[in-house]
């Protein structure tokens, strides 16, 4: 199988030397240049066309986010951008998702081996989310496998929620939507959210997104929406208008009080390894909503709200996949599909027109 072409640009050398150890101990990655600035990352593209571009933000005589304005618009290549962790860090990873970047990967600490050992798993799956997506050159290979499988199991949502029966009411006069994302997933919920009136129904929203990203990006959802949309805390009410995200680094619950829902926010283990996981949004959906549910999965790699996804169908709730050609990567849709947990599949475009025809609201 042909190895993932990566070209690290940083202006670090530190980090250029971590990140190289820890893309190049995958066997399905290989290195095949480092670049300290943007015009050396040019002349690595030409000598190497890569299939994926690690990139950093804040470097000298050209930012990053000029580099990928240029980059997409003349030569696309994915992008996985390597952040800090601080305000600025943030808003600018966040534009670089608006600019064409497929993935976020929050900057290791490179001196803290531990660290380094958890974000090797993380970064090693970004970059292979990276690959796979529409703009790689190449048919990519549906076969890519994570290595470090071994290193982090692939829990299920049994890890944090047990399997039981359902608990919830047979018909309450709330419908609840349930959303999940991945890899391209953050235009992808742009276009779906923007179709949502301000009496819409309560909307739960899991996209894999690191720490301390997701109250930016539920910011920059809540300016351009009629509905408010913010990240998630225990004890909010999924009330109409208003979507919650859940934030990175945790999962997101929904439980019932009554006939009012509402979440909680809960540590845990690595789900699909994922934390958030959509598939544990889900079967808390599946438990304590039920028939009052329509789930909606779309882009992303990988299989995490494939189960879940069926949880909810199964539980009655009415379920909607996003297809595979307005798909940056049709790997979480496709993987709901095969195990019989969609009833309709359509293009992004139309998912909300779509769901709020189910709920009778136009």
């Amino acid at each position: 199988m042909e190895k993932i072409k990566v070209l690290i640009v940083d202006d670090s050398a530190l980090v250029r030397q971590t990140l190289e150890s820890i893309l190049s101990s995958d066997p399905m990655i290989e290195i095949v240049g480092v670049a300290s600035d943007p015009y050396v990352a040019v002349e690595r593209i030409k000598e190497c066309v890569p299939d994926v571009i690690t990139l950093d933000i804040e470097m000298p005589r050209m930012d990053g986010l000029t580099f990928l304005k240029k980059l997409m618009s003349q030569h696309p290549i994915p992008v996985v951008v390597i952040s800090t962790l601080t305000q600025k860090g943030t808003d600018s990873a966040l534009l670089a998702l608006e600019y064409g970047a497929v993935e976020i990967f929050a900057k290791p600490k490179v001196n803290t081996k531990d660290l380094l050992e958890k974000a090797k798993i993380e970064l090693c799956d970004k970059v292979k989310a990276a690959a796979q997506s529409k703009l790689r050159r190449r048919t990519p290979s549906s076969n890519l496998v994570s290595s470090s499988s071994e290193v982090a199991p692939k829990l299920s949502a049994d890890a944090v929620i047990q399997r039981g029966s359902t608990t919830s009411l047979v018909a309450t006069t709330e419908t609840v939507i349930a959303v999940g994302a991945s890899t391209g997933g953050t235009e992808a919920l742009k276009v779906f959210l923007e179709g949502f009136p301000s009496d819409c129904p309560g909307i739960v929203i899991v996209q894999h997104m690191p720490e301390m990203f997701t109250k930016q990006f539920a910011q920059r959802l809540n300016d351009i929406c009629k509905i408010t949309v913010k990240e998630a805390v225990t004890g909010d009410k999924v009330l109409r208008g208003h979507a919650l995200i859940a934030p990175g680094g945790a999962h997101l619950i929904l439980k019932r009080s009554g006939a009012i829902y509402h979440v909680e926010v809960v540590e845990g283990p690595l789900v699909n390894r994922h934390r958030p996981s959509v598939d544990v949004l889900f079967r808390s959906v599946a438990r304590y909503a039920g028939k009052n549910v329509i789930g909606v999965i779309l882009t992303g790699m990988g299989d995490d709200g494939a189960k879940g996804m069926l949880e909810m169908k199964e539980a009655g709730a009415y379920t909607v996949a996003q297809d595979e050609e307005s798909c940056v990567v049709f790997g979480m849709p496709k993987e709901a599909i095969k195990l019989g947990g969609v009833d309709k599949i359509m293009p992004l475009k139309e998912i909300s027109k779509h769901v709020l025809s189910k709920v009778k609201i136009n």
